[in-house]
C-alpha cells in the first residue's frame, strides 16, 4: 500500500491539482448551462405540442360538425331531389363545393369520398402530428438534460475532491487519494457526457392556423 501511495503522490502536486480545479471548474460551469439550455428546449417543445393538441382537439371537434352538417344537407338534398326541386337546390347550395362536386360527378369513387372526408379534418390531422413530433423532441430534451445534470454533478463532486486536496498539507496521504477521486469522476463526467444520443432530426409540420 505504501508504494502504491508513493506512486499516486504525484496526483497531489499543485500543478496537478490546480489544473483539476480549473478544469472542473470550467466543466462544471459548461454542464450546468448546457442543462438549463436542453430544459429551455424541453420546456419550448412541450408548451408547443400542448398547443397544438389542444388546437387538434377543436380543429377536430369543429370539422366533424362541419362534416355532420355537410352530410344532413346531403341527405335532405336526396330526400327532395326530384321531389322539391327548390328545396333540393336550396340544400345543394348549402353544401360544401367539395360535397357538391362529388355527388354532380357521376364517375366518383369510393377513394374520392374518402378524400373528401380525409379534407375536412386535414388541419386536425396535421395539428396532431405536430404535437406528437414536438413531444418526441421534448422528451429526448429531457433526456439530454438529466445525463447532463448528471454530468454536471459528477464534475462537481470532482471539483469539491480537487478544491479539498488542494487545503491539505502535501504530505498528507488523502492528497493524492482525492486528487485521484477527482480525476476518476472527470473522466466519469466526460464518459456520461460523450454518451448522451443525439436529438433526433424531428420534421416538425407547421401550424396550419398560423399566420
Amino acid at each position: 500500500m505504501p508504494s502504491l501511495i508513493t506512486r499516486i503522490r504525484i496526483l497531489g502536486s499543485e500543478l496537478v491539482l490546480g489544473t483539476l480545479v480549473a478544469v472542473l471548474s470550467i466543466g462544471t460551469a459548461y454542464f450546468s448551462y448546457a442543462g438549463a439550455m436542453a430544459d429551455s428546449e424541453q420546456n419550448k417543445y412541450e408548451i408547443q405540442g400542448m398547443k397544438a393538441l389542444n388546437d387538434g382537439n377543436t380543429a377536430y371537434l369543429e370539422a366533424n360538425t362541419t362534416l355532420n352538417q355537410d352530410f344532413q344537407y346531403f341527405d335532405s338534398w336526396y330526400v327532395n331531389e326530384g321531389v322539391d326541386q327548390e328545396k333540393a337546390n336550396y340544400y345543394f347550395d348549402q353544401m360544401s363545393d367539395e360535397l357538391a362536386a362529388l355527388i354532380t360527378d357521376p364517375n366518383s369513387s369510393d377513394a374520392a369520398w374518402e378524400e373528401y372526408q380525409q379534407g375536412v379534418f386535414a388541419d386536425a390531422i396535421q395539428l396532431f402530428h405536430r404535437s406528437d413530433a414536438s413531444f418526441q423532441l421534448a422528451s429526448a430534451y429531457d433526456e439530454k438534460g438529466d445525463q447532463l445534470q448528471l454530468a454536471m454533478l459528477f464534475m462537481a463532486l470532482g471539483l469539491a475532491f480537487a478544491a479539498w486536496a488542494s487545503l491539505l498539507r502535501e504530505e498528507s496521504i488523502l492528497r493524492p487519494l482525492f486528487g485521484l477521486f477527482a480525476i476518476l469522476t472527470l473522466v466519469m463526467a466526460l464518459i456520461t457526457y460523450f454518451s448522451i444520443p443525439p436529438i433526433p432530426a424531428i420534421d416538425i409540420p407547421a401550424d396550419p392556423f398560423a399566420g
